[in-house]
């Protein structure tokens, strides 16, 4: 990769620097993390402002109603937005990074023209309905199940740890359309459809998290029709298309995270300075090593970037894997090493960087268990025989 840059990126940097520079003051007061629909609002209210300057869907491609964007534009874009401490795309998450992505490389043309352009303006929200109480890691047991009844489904069951279901208007849903046989084995069968989340039949039940927050809930569907023409893909191939909403999910939806998790070390080091950590020099090895394991994600983030704007579709690889296994034990080592840092101070759930410790827990589950992220990267890149 060229990590030089041309004047064009000097100028897109500089140009979008001016623009936050005027925006970010403009912003209203965010909301408090139990509001959720204040926080849908104001996330909505920021995605809106970066579709009317021409930043929303950068690096989508322009059949999609994005920009097409060099990698290098995308990576300059998510810099400067953390390093200005711009909101991040919150609520707007699974419509933006991979339910979106999904759709615009494997919907029809008259899908993506639903569908796409209210996520790139900040009209509609979407949630993620693919695990079960019984099919979490091993997600193709989900037993949800969808019946043709014309030119509808008709689904029944229920979902949990889904994602912004409370102020969700469509949920990308995942739904067996032919029972287990030896014809259809677990992994085949299964569909991905689009579902509206006031459709009759659909109730959520909202989860509360360690962290006090309700972004996940159960959803329960009775007898839910959904048309046929909501379905993404064909009837029975839905994990097939699963598998390319996980590899946004895995190998690009975190990048902007990344970001933040450098900006994050560098202010727990000057903590460490401020309050005396720093004379310690096991810790001091501990943040340097970091340091380096967090560069080390930003070039492997560049790679993943640029490997899926020049694939079919931009569909990220199996790479993200790699990304995604290495980033959740990395984040988590950050925050504990934040919490030496902070002492007494880091059990205060009023502080920032409390919370995101507790949410770091999860992302060794979230998006892949680290077990399942192990399999795909010994199996799918090494070429190790499957365990029996």
């Amino acid at each position: 990769m060229d990590l030089t840059y041309t004047d064009e990126e000097r100028d897109f940097r500089a140009r979008l620097r001016e623009w936050l520079a005027k925006t970010l003051p403009e912003l209203p007061a965010r909301p408090t993390p139990d509001d959720w629909p204040g926080r849908r609002a104001y996330d909505l209210g920021w995605q809106r402002r970066l579709y009317e300057a021409g930043y929303a869907g950068l690096h989508w491609p322009a059949e999609a109603g994005g920009r097409g964007a060099t990698p290098t534009q995308h990576l300059i874009f998510l810099e400067e937005t953390e390093r200005a401490g711009a909101p991040y795309v919150g609520a707007n998450f699974v419509g933006l990074l991979h339910a979106g992505p999904t759709i615009a490389a494997e919907g029809t043309a008259a899908q993506r023209a639903r569908w796409l352009p209210p996520v790139l303006r900040g009209d509609e929200v979407w949630c993620q309905g693919f695990s079960e109480p019984g099919a979490g890691s091993d997600l193709a047991s989900l037993r949800t199940r969808a019946v043709r009844d014309g030119d509808d489904y008709v689904v029944t069951g229920s979902k949990t740890w889904t994602s912004h279901a409370e102020v969700a208007d469509w949920c990308e849903l995942l739904v067996r359309t032919q029972p287990v046989s030896a014809e259809f084995p677990k992994h085949r069968g299964i569909s991905w459809l689009a579902m509206r989340m006031d459709a009759p039949g659909v109730t959520v039940r909202p989860l509360r998290t360690l962290a006090g927050s309700t972004e996940f809930a159960e959803v329960f569907l009775d007898e839910v029709r959904v048309p046929v023409a909501d379905r993404v893909g064909a009837e029975n191939d839905g994990w097939r298309v699963t598998m390319v909403t996980l590899s946004f999910e895995r190998g690009t939806a975190f990048v902007g995270e990344v970001v933040a998790c450098r900006r994050t070390l560098r202010e727990l080091a000057r903590t460490a300075k401020a309050n005396g950590r720093w004379d310690d020099p096991a810790l001091r090895r501990r943040l340097g090593r970091l340091y380096g394991e967090f560069g080390a994600l930003w070039r492997l983030t560049q790679w993943n970037v640029s490997e899926a704007q020049r694939s079919p579709g931009g569909v990220p690889g199996i790479g993200g894997s790699v990304f995604k296994l290495a980033y959740s034990h990395a984040r988590q080592e950050l925050y504990d090493t934040a919490a030496e840092v902070l002492g007494a101070a880091s059990l205060a759930l009023e502080e920032e960087w409390t919370l995101d410790r507790l949410s770091s827990l999860s992302y060794t589950i979230a998006a892949g268990t680290s077990q399942i992220q192990r399999n795909i990267v010994a199996e799918r890149i090494l070429g190790l025989p499957k365990g029996r």
